[in-house]
C-alpha cells in the first residue's frame, strides 16, 4: 500500500472539518523531518505536548545531549533547564507549522506547551509562567496549556484576556466544561475592553476520551450484571459527544453572538486520549466515533498510523448521538456509577499524573547536568 493510499482515510477525516494534531514531539521527530513528512503524508497540522510526552523525549532521546552539556556548563538550575529545553522544542515545531498556521488563518499549525503541572492549583502562578513561555519562544502559533481545576479557570480568563491563545486540558465531565466556555468568554470580553483584536486569539477546549472508559468499565466489571456488560467501552463517546452537544449550545446565545460580532473564534472541542486502552477494542474507535466539525483529535502516533491504514471517516458520528449518549449516562447512574464522582476522579488523577511525569523530566534533567537541582 502506498504512502497516499494509507493516508486517504486522514484526507476524508479532515475534509470533514475534523484537524488531526499529533499527540507527541521530540527534537529527533523535529531534526529528521519526520514531523514534516506528517503534514505532507498524514494530513497532520498540529502538535499537543505534556509533561510524560517531554519526560519519555529527554529520557531516550541523545539530541538533547549537547545542549545540556552547555546548561550544565554553565551552572543552569534543573527548573531553568527544564524550561529551555521544552520550549526550544516547541519553538521549533512552531516553526516547522508555521506555513500551516499561515494557509489556515491561525486556526491550525498550533502547537501546546502546558505549564507546569506543579501549578495546578495555583492560579496566579500559573499566569505567571503562561506569560513566561510566551514571551519566551515567541511564536504566534503557540498555545498554552492550562488545566481545567477549580483554580485553572481564573488562570484561563486571565491568560485570555492578556491576548494570549490556550488550550484547556484535562476537562472530563459536563459541568466542568461549561465552566470552561464561560472562563473563555469572560477572558475574551476583557480582552476586548483591553484593545486586543479577538481575531487573533485561538482556543480548543481538551476532553480526555479513553481515561473515562478505563474507570468506568472497572467499576462495570465489579457489577459484572448483563446491563453493566453492555456499557462497556461506551462511556467515553457518549461523554465527548454530549460535550458536543453543550458545544453547540454555547454558540446559540447572546453573549456569544456579541463576541463573534467583534471577530471572536470559536473554541473548538479537542479530543484528547483517543488511543484506546483495552485492545479488545476497535483501534480507531475514539477517531471514527467522534467525527463532527470545528473539532481536533490529537492521535499518539499508533493511532494516526491505526486510522490511515484502516480507519472509516464516514461523514458526523457526533450530532445524531445525543439521545444514545444520554442514555449510556442515565443506564450508569442506575447502576450506581457517579459520574460527577468519576470525573472528580480523573480531574485529580490527571493532575497527579503530569505532576509524577514532571518529577521524572526534573529527575532525567538533573542527572544529565550531572547530580545538580
Amino acid at each position: 500500500m502506498t504512502i497516499a493510499e494509507t493516508s486517504a482515510p486522514l484526507a476524508h477525516l479532515s475534509a470533514q472539518g475534523v484537524s488531526v494534531w499529533l499527540d507527541d514531539l521530540s527534537r529527533d521527530r523535529i531534526r529528521s523531518g519526520q514531523l514534516a513528512e506528517l503534514i505532507q503524508t498524514r494530513s497532520v497540522v498540529g502538535v499537543t505536548t505534556n509533561p510524560t510526552i517531554f519526560a519519555g523525549a529527554l529520557a531516550h532521546g541523545q539530541a538533547y545531549e549537547e545542549q545540556v552539556r552547555v546548561l550544565a556548563a554553565d551552572h543552569v538550575g534543573v527548573d531553568e533547564a527544564v524550561t529551555v529545553l521544552t520550549s526550544d522544542d516547541v519553538a521549533a515545531a512552531c516553526d516547522v507549522f508555521a506555513e500551516t498556521a499561515r494557509s489556515t488563518g491561525g486556526e491550525d499549525g498550533r502547537v501546546s506547551i502546558e505549564v507546569d503541572p506543579r501549578l495546578a492549583h495555583d492560579t496566579a502562578a500559573t499566569v505567571a509562567q503562561a506569560r513566561a513561555l510566551v514571551e519566551r519562544i515567541h511564536r504566534p502559533n503557540l498555545l498554552i496549556k492550562i488545566p481545567a481545576t477549580a483554580e485553572g479557570l481564573p488562570a484561563i480568563t486571565a491568560t485570555i484576556a492578556a491576548g494570549i491563545s490556550v488550550n484547556v486540558t484535562l476537562i472530563f465531565g459536563l459541568d466542568r466544561y461549561r465552566e470552561v466556555i464561560n472562563a473563555y468568554e469572560a477572558g475574551l470580553e476583557q480582552a476586548a475592553a483591553a484593545g486586543h483584536d479577538l481575531a487573533a486569539i485561538r482556543s480548543v477546549a481538551s476532553f480526555f476520551v479513553s481515561r473515562l472508559d478505563v474507570e468506568i468499565d472497572k467499576r462495570l466489571d465489579a457489577i459484572g450484571t448483563p446491563e453493566a456488560h453492555r456499557l462497556r467501552h461506551r462511556a467515553g463517546l457518549a461523554n465527548a459527544r454530549l460535550d458536543y452537544r453543550v458545544f453547540e449550545e454555547s454558540l446559540d446565545t447572546e453573549r456569544w453572538a456579541t463576541l463573534a460580532a467583534q471577530g471572536a473564534n470559536v473554541q473548538r472541542p479537542l479530543w484528547a486520549s483517543t488511543g484506546v486502552k483495552d485492545p479488545a477494542m476497535d483501534d480507531t474507535a475514539y477517531v471514527a466515533g467522534l467525527i463532527a466539525p470545528h473539532t481536533v483529535n490529537t492521535m499518539p502516533e499508533k493511532t494516526l498510523e491505526a486510522f490511515a491504514d484502516h480507519g472509516t471517516a464516514a461523514g458526523d458520528t457526533v450530532t445524531g448521538t445525543y439521545a444514545e449518549s444520554d442514555a449510556v449516562l442515565d443506564g450508569l447512574a442506575a447502576l450506581g456509577i457517579s459520574y460527577a464522582e468519576v470525573t472528580a476522579q480523573l480531574e485529580r488523577e490527571g493532575v497527579q499524573k503530569f505532576e509524577a511525569s514532571w518529577a521524572e523530566l526534573l529527575d532525567t534533567v538533573t542527572s544529565a547536568l550531572g547530580g545538580r537541582s
